[in-house]
């Protein structure tokens, strides 16, 4: 009989278990990845369908036209706030402005079409429609400041950028759109999303419901502690929605989650040293600014001027204890099912792709000169690299491995320096390898 019981109360721990802790992460991931996989989708058609052309025809010139069009480009834009300098780099190399290329860094990392869905499937439309907003007033904002109190005598001549994308057929660009959208951006940022999800999660059950209404009195005292946290770290613009629409379940002010929701993913420290080297202090104090003052003055517009019920009433979280996969839409489910999956492939072919070459001394791999290299976190950064140092002299081929932070070079008489010049002129940084 004991033992009977026993077993029962396994179950009942087990199935409570499963609502407490799993069900929450499925209701997030349920009613995220429909969005991501439609954006992703229009990310891919986007890379590989728009010229680059277009981008330095509208950038060129120290005007405020070529900054409203960086920031207009910039917004849809899937990329990080690492993975934006390379291409930042390039329409300032084409003519862009100190203005319109601090405009498109400030806009491009806060918003982009899979996480402008994701945030209408979260919080709700209104958070959907602010977001790219707060993105274009703060770009603009900031573009128009560099423009008036920065020199633009300084250039980045000495950077080689990546030449122009091969010709390609209609049926190549189909292909690169799917392995765009559903390989390279899920392995840059399918880390960041899952990590999202997850802390989202554990702040669903771990923090109480009231937790942050005792500060509601104090809303800048919420967003500064936001700012000290999110500015420095590396928070992906979709990776931060869930972790959002958790915190303002627990009592956050929907101001305070838009700091998040901007600081956080426009920032890390990477960028700002990267940034600090490519454009100068002047314009790194201002881009930071611009980004801070930014988000904490729409968040206490919308604490302040707008009707909470606007926010808090159209979060689509559910909480511990719902239904969890059961009540789902089979759309969303089958939607959640081919995201994994995808995910799966992604991080494998990554996987075996740093690990494909042998480590055999006698292997014509390690016949390459390696250059470890410091400050690369996505696929942008990584093509960057390698398409630059393919204009050495001398180089027959490079393969940059992202994971490992290392770049193999074959060739004939290639100069050691050169490489190490143009790792570090593209805003990363030559580690110098231990001796042995």
């Amino acid at each position: 009989m004991h033992c009977c019981h026993d077993s029962n109360a396994k179950i009942l721990i087990y199935t409570y278990s499963m609502k407490e802790y799993i069900f929450p992460l499925i209701d997030l991931l349920n009613e995220m990845t429909p969005y991501l996989l439609f954006g992703f989708l229009i990310a891919g058609i986007l890379h590989e369908f728009v010229p680059r052309q277009i981008y330095a025809k509208r950038l060129s010139g120290r005007n405020f036209s070529s900054i409203f069009w960086a920031a207009m480009f910039g917004i849809p834009l899937p990329l990080c706030s690492c993975g934006v300098i390379p291409t930042a780099a390039s329409i300032r190399r084409e003519g862009a402005s100190k203005g319109a290329t601090v405009s498109f860094l400030i806009a491009t990392p806060q918003t982009g079409v899979d996480s402008i869905l994701a945030t209408a499937s979260l919080l709700g439309i209104p958070f959907a429609i602010i977001r790219p907003l707060v993105a274009l007033v703060t770009a603009l904002a900031g573009g128009v400041a560099v423009n008036r109190w920065c020199s633009d005598d300084e250039n980045i001549d000495n950077v080689q950028m990546e030449e122009e994308k091969e010709k390609k057929s209609f049926w190549q660009k189909c292909i690169g759109t799917l392995r765009y959208g559903f390989i390279d951006m899920l392995q840059d940022i399918g880390k960041w999303i899952v990590i999202g999800l997850i802390v989202a999660a554990i702040i669903t059950i771990a923090v109480p419901d009231d937790f942050f209404t005792q500060f509601n009195s104090y809303p800048i005292l919420n967003m500064l502690i936001i700012l000290v946290v999110s500015v420095p770290m590396y928070l992906c613009a979709t990776g931060s929605i869930p972790i959002a629409a958790a915190l303002m379940l627990k009592g956050l002010s929907p101001g305070a989650a838009l700091v998040l929701l901007m600081a956080g993913p426009a920032t890390n420290m990477a960028a700002i040293l990267v940034i600090n080297k490519v454009l100068g202090k002047k314009p790194l104090i201002i881009y930071l600014l611009t980004i801070i003052i930014g988000a904490t003055g729409f968040g206490l517009a919308i604490d302040y001027l707008l009707p909470a019920e606007w926010f808090t009433g159209s979060i689509h979280v559910h909480g511990a204890g719902c239904c969890g996969a059961e009540g789902a839409p089979w759309w969303q489910t089958i939607s959640s099912i081919i995201f994994v999956a995808l995910l799966a492939v992604a991080f494998i072919l990554k996987y075996r792709r740093h690990n494909g070459c042998c480590h055999d001394e006698h292997c014509q791999c390690n016949k390459e000169q390696r250059f470890r290299i410091e400050g690369m976190m996505c696929n942008h950064c990584r093509e960057n690299v390698e398409k630059n140092l393919k204009n050495i002299e001398g180089v027959t081929d490079v393969r940059v491995e992202l994971t490992e932070g290392a770049a193999y070079i074959k060739g004939d008489n290639v100069d050691s320096s050169k490489v190490i010049e143009v790792i570090n002129s593209l805003g990363y940084k030559h580690i110098p390898e231990e001796r042995k």
